[in-house]
């Protein structure tokens, strides 16, 4: 294990969507502070290669899974605990995005983006979170949320939606759970060099994508910058914090 102010030692925590991007290295990074992660995504394959990644693969443990079958997640949380133990930390990073105006913005296409980004992880969280699953001494729920959840952008209505609403639902469970010693925190990051952002429109034009970045006045940031800010918010260190949305964006709110 190296070095780190922000301990998981002996904690327990679910990562979702980490077969890539922030969720990969928040597993990656998790594993490295001492705790035992449970991988989850639907890409059996790229979840393997997270797990190649990662401390002492073989104290860890995957599945794949699809969040928006919602039925079946509670079998799986399920099968964690029995197999693992009761769950101490949750990093909720599945989510997907897109660039699409307005008036092509369908109910179908909504109910796509609530399904993946909002009722997907709130539903894992909630199977988690039942007192049989959840560490008796409390813990941490980590939803990546996003700087769109806050300020607005030409195209993102779809995205800027879901992500507002993980903001708003994290104020509220996290009164709920507090009696129980569990904390709930949003993270909003700018934009950050993921396949996802690589796949996005902006990306595929040079000068749009400098447009993006000088929005960002420390340039766009890394999956690292955000995977740390999650640890700190798992670790005991965090334990007078809930109820917030963290933004770790290299000051593109500040302009």
């Amino acid at each position: 294990m190296s070095n780190t102010p922000f301990s998981l030692y002996g904690k327990l925590v679910l990562v979702t969507g980490a077969s890539s991007g922030i969720g990969r290295e928040c597993a990656v990074k998790c594993s490295r502070s001492g705790a035992r992660v449970i991988l989850l995504g639907r890409d059996e394959t790229r979840l393997n290669e997270t797990m190649g990644l990662m401390e002492q693969p073989h104290i860890h443990g995957m599945y794949s899974v699809d969040l928006a079958a919602y039925e079946s997640v509670s079998e799986v949380i399920k099968g964690i605990v029995s197999k693992y133990g009761r769950i101490d930390g949750v990093i909720n990073c599945a989510g997907i995005s897109a660039t699409l105006p307005v008036n092509a913005v369908s109910p179908g296409k909504m109910e796509e983006f609530f399904r993946t980004n909002v009722i997907g992880v709130i539903n894992l969280t909630k199977h988690a979170i039942k007192q049989a699953h959840f560490s008796e001494n409390g813990g941490s729920i980590v939803f990546i949320s996003s700087v769109m959840g806050v300020v607005g952008e030409s195209g993102k209505t779809l995205y800027s939606m879901t992500k507002g609403a993980l903001i708003s639902a994290v104020k509220s469970m996290a009164i709920e759970l507090a009696p129980r010693n569990i904390r709930v925190n949003a993270i909003s990051p700018g934009v950050v060099e993921t396949p996802m952002s690589k796949n996005a429109v902006y990306s595929k034009d040079e000068d749009s994508l400098n447009r993006v970045r000088s929005l960002h006045p420390l340039g766009l940031g890394k999956p690292e910058d955000v995977a740390n800010v999650c640890l700190f918010l798992l670790s005991d260190e965090a334990r007078w914090i809930t109820g917030t949305n963290l933004v770790v964006d290299g000051g593109y709110l500040a302009r």
